[in-house]
């Protein structure tokens, strides 16, 4: 997780909205772009033996702070075949809590280029 927030950019959004999917806006009506979704195994030991590893599967999403052409934003009803959360509430250390109340953390909070930058890893159950 990075250390903090980049210098210049003050905090993260406190909330983020979807919109549509892959596209939220925060509190201050600024869009964010879902612009990487990487999911990856990531394999839990409840035993000594290989067959009784359990999997878990890892979300990390990259979202850019970036203008969109305005559109209607849809119902949550019409988003629900998105694995990513409609909303995202900021909480204490470092972390988003979603809608299904799962945690991510923030893994980095900085610029690419001139684009600010979100880097979120869902955390397993169980980490509160």
């Amino acid at each position: 997780m990075a250390s903090g927030p980049f210098p210049c950019l003050g905090l993260p959004p406190h909330r983020l909205w979807a919109l549509r999917p892959g596209i939220y806006e925060d509190e201050r009506g600024r869009t964010w772009v879902i612009v990487v979704v990487r999911l990856s195994p990531s394999w839990r030991a409840q035993g000594r033996a290989p067959r009784h590893h359990a999997h878990e599967p890892s979300i990390t999403v990259h979202i850019w702070q970036m203008p969109v052409h305005p559109q209607v934003p849809m119902l949550p009803s019409e988003l629900t075949l998105s694995q990513l959360p409609f909303t995202w509430q900021l909480h204490p250390g470092g972390r988003y809590r979603a809608m299904d109340s799962r945690l991510w953390e923030i893994e980095d909070h900085g610029q690419v280029d001139s684009t600010e930058q979100l880097i979120l890893t869902q955390l397993p159950p169980g980490n509160d």
